[in-house]
């Protein structure tokens, strides 16, 4: 190897530590592949377990080892410095209210989007035993040991555990239960006049989203009725593992017919006030953040780094209060005052 290979190599090799089970680790992984460079996929195990924690500040995947910048366990973050090291193919729409409101879905998915995830998968049989198995073979490089099942039951006890910490309680169950049918629902029916969320390319709402969908295709419970209900949102998200620009993005305009019910009927009845009132609780040093969501009483565990999240999207939105287009759609999505 030369020594301009050998340089070319150093600057454009990244190494990304994941797990299949993991949206946030799938949403990394598909956006390094759509942007073209060269990265390792490294899986989280037991083999790995002493270079990983030399690295981490957390023991959650995923963990990027960029060859220019500290790493990085955001999935967020990443995104937003991968795209600034390599600004083709673009991820961001061109138009500016489109852009924000890529932010708003993205942190939708996140956040959002990640509780109907988890309660799908550990808060149900037969789906949270699957998934304990998975996530067994997953961490003991197949290597299983003798007393199988009773390892399962504790991996599925320990994230039985987590569903309050993302919000799974069990009086929240009538507000996350719709909320998943509503979304993939009005999520199948832009999907079926658009390849991808704002046009011809993806941003980093359908990467932070197709993450998600990843994982409830894994579970057979939500896997079955997206396949049943959504069939538009399942063969994108196949699409999404590695996505390929198709054409341009497009204006906020012609997306709107249906983009706006997304927003009006899912997103800024659920997510946006719940995220307006967790920051708030964070700001204001609360344990706990309680609201009306969807007309049902909804109560669950201050989330600190979903309110950072909201923070910055907020103030995103704010930034672009003048983009064409924006404020007329976030009035009519029943959003606006959200920011206001």
């Amino acid at each position: 190897m030369t020594r301009l290979n050998r340089k070319k190599l150093a600057m454009t090799a990244y190494r990304l530590f994941g797990a299949e089970t993991s949206p946030y680790s799938v949403k990394v992984r598909s956006f390094l592949r759509y942007k073209g460079v060269d990265f390792e996929w490294v899986g989280r195990s037991k083999a790995n377990e002493d270079e990983f924690a030399a690295m981490a500040k957390v023991p959650t995947v995923p963990l990027l080892v960029s060859p220019n910048r500290p790493a990085n366990q955001d999935s967020t973050s990443i995104l937003a410095t991968v795209e600034a090291d390599h600004a083709e193919p673009s991820a961001v729409p061109d138009d500016a209210a489109c852009a924000v409101l890529a932010l708003l879905l993205e942190d939708y998915a996140d956040e959002w989007l990640n509780k109907l995830m988890f309660f799908n998968r550990w808060g149900q049989k037969p789906d949270r035993e699957l998934a304990g198995d998975r996530t067994m073979e997953q961490l003991l490089d197949g290597d299983l040991p003798r007393a199988k099942k009773k390892t399962r039951d504790q991996i599925v006890k320990r994230m039985r555990d987590r569903l309050p910490l993302v919000g799974v309680e069990k009086k929240n169950e009538k507000t996350l239960k719709p909320s998943f049918e509503r979304f993939f629902t009005l999520l199948n029916a832009h999907l079926e006049k658009s390849l991808f969320l704002f046009g011809g390319r993806p941003s980093a709402a359908d990467f932070a989203l197709a993450g998600q969908v990843a994982q409830l295709l894994m579970d057979p419970t939500p896997g079955d009725w997206l396949r049943a209900n959504a069939p538009f949102v399942t063969a994108w998200s196949e699409f999404m593992e590695a996505p390929k620009a198709g054409g341009p993005f497009v204006a906020l305009a012609e997306l709107e017919e249906t983009l706006l019910p997304l927003f009006r009927d899912e997103v800024a009845v659920t997510y946006l006030p719940w995220a307006k009132a967790n920051m708030a609780a964070a700001e204001a040093k609360e344990e706990r953040v309680s609201l009306k969501v969807d007309g049902k009483a909804y109560e669950q565990v201050t989330q600190h780094y979903a309110a950072r999240a909201f923070k910055s999207v907020t103030a995103a939105v704010k930034g672009a209060d003048s983009a064409e287009g924006l404020q007329g759609f976030l009035e009519k999505a029943g959003a606006a005052e959200i920011f206001a």
